[in-house]
């Protein structure tokens, strides 16, 4: 897999977000299916934006570069995203793109004029399939760069001549390469010629994938990726997010305000393929759905501490367990269908919470659920949040002071207590002759 990353001149938002989120959990559902996934996500550190950001704040366009790759690990390890097996630079590939651009020459597919090298269009066959349109519609749609030189205005650039800083020397002359060719290049190092799955944006498919694919095949002669996927837009209500209008939501704001569990399932809430709306009713939606899992995962942790029994009710939860997680397994597999396969889940934890509720979970019925709720947990990439051992004492001796002052009826003192765990994001859950207690994540909005 080959996921288009994020160009480094400015803060990751939520619409890098949902792409990430969407390719982190293919990646782990294949993963989960017994696939060996080598999963390639690169950082485009050579671009016009870094360029001027760099000139704006007076510093050279590595160090921007470099300051917003360490905060997308930041945000994204925030957000529980698995680390990509390579993370390659555009800046230290150079070589290859030279490499590229020379075998394209060679070929005819790319000429040089007095500003660069450029890639003819019209002689790939095939431009147009990923988009599905014609050369003269794109062509009619399309925002190229004027150029008096190129042979045909939908030529796109493959090395750009400058004396400015950033640059790289070529047989050509000093300058960088065009961003086109940055993908194709670190796509056919690590991955080879063909690959299975390329992804990115949905605003990536036009020019960016059609100019990859032009590329990359006619380098090649082979096809370059058997499946592409593309990731729909997030608004914000119903608005383009951009910098015009101010409404750009930042990763670290949105973790704050509503949490890394909160945030993964708003991002799988619609298919992939679809637009997604950035409103608080939406986002609050997911919490509650996440404070139903949260819950699920302490009962159930809880339970299989304690005794066995349930007799005939294990088999029922056997059963559902399995039938749970088929239906999941069948959503994921009907092109990555996340809000079907969240409704199977969700299914699966209202039943379980119902279980508890009426304090029927037994040991052995909690131990029939977790193999399937846990697996679903780690391809969602939803995680409850973690106490140390020394805050569980802690949290240990509260309740079970709490239960003598309630046996006492010294319900006042007994309500303060739980008062106090709240404040520490510690949720009390009482059943017959126990306490089950959950560390809920806490972000503002909750507050």
């Amino acid at each position: 897999m080959y996921v288009c990353g994020v160009t480094v001149y400015d803060s990751s938002h939520i619409g890098h977000a949902r792409t990430v989120i969407v390719f982190d959990v293919l990646r782990r559902y294949l993963m989960s299916k017994g696939y060996a996934v080598k999963f390639v996500q690169n950082f485009t550190d050579v671009d016009d934006k870094i360029i001027n950001r760099a000139k704006a704040e007076g510093k050279k366009a590595e160090e921007i570069s470099s300051k917003y790759i360490d905060a997308y690990f930041h945000d994204f390890g925030g957000l529980n995203v698995l680390a990509a097996d390579v993370h390659p630079k555009a800046t230290e590939h150079i070589a290859e793109m030279i490499g590229l651009i020379q075998g394209l020459m060679d070929k005819g597919y790319a000429y040089l004029t007095l500003n660069g090298v450029y890639f003819r269009v019209k002689k790939f066959a095939g431009y147009g399939k990923l988009s599905r349109k014609p050369v003269e519609e794109l062509e009619a749609g399309a925002r190229i760069e004027v150029d008096q030189s190129k042979e045909d205005p939908m030529d796109f650039a493959l090395w750009k001549f400058s004396s400015e800083p950033p640059f790289w020397d070529s047989p050509w002359g000093r300058g960088r390469p065009g961003w086109h060719i940055e993908c194709s290049a670190m796509a056919l190092k690590y991955l080879g010629n063909t690959f299975e799955i390329h992804g990115g944006g949905h605003d990536l498919v036009f020019p960016h994938h059609e100019n990859e694919i032009a590329q990359s095949e006619s380098f090649t002669g082979a096809q370059f990726a058997k499946i592409w996927m593309h990731s729909g837009m997030v608004t914000i209500n119903s608005q383009k997010m951009s910098k015009s209008l101010g409404n750009i939501v930042t990763i670290e704001k949105a973790l704050e305000r509503w949490g890394m569990n909160t945030l993964r399932l708003y991002c799988l809430s619609v298919h992939y393929a679809k637009p997604l709306n950035y409103t608080d009713e939406l986002l609050k939606e997911s919490a509650q759905r996440w404070r139903q899992i949260e819950t699920c995962a302490f009962e159930l942790a809880s339970a299989a501490a304690g005794g066995g029994g349930g007799g005939e009710e294990v088999d029922a939860v056997k059963k559902l367990a399995s039938e749970s997680e088929k239906a999941f397994d069948a959503a994921m597999g009907d092109d990555l269908n996340t809000s079907l396969a969240l409704a199977a889940f969700l299914q699966f934890v209202t039943k379980l919470n119902q279980y508890a509720a009426s304090d029927r979970l037994t040991g052995d019925m909690a131990k029939a659920a977790l193999p399937a709720f846990d697996r679903i947990m780690s391809i969602l990439g939803l995680k409850v949040a973690e106490t140390s051992p020394q805050e569980q004492k802690e949290v240990e001796e509260m309740i079970a002071a709490r239960n003598r002052l309630r046996a006492e009826k010294r319900f006042k003192e007994a309500d303060e207590i739980r008062k106090g765990l709240l404040a520490r994001s510690i949720e009390l859950m009482d059943h017959k002759g126990r306490t089950v207690w959950k560390k809920i994540e806490r972000p503002e909005q909750q507050q």
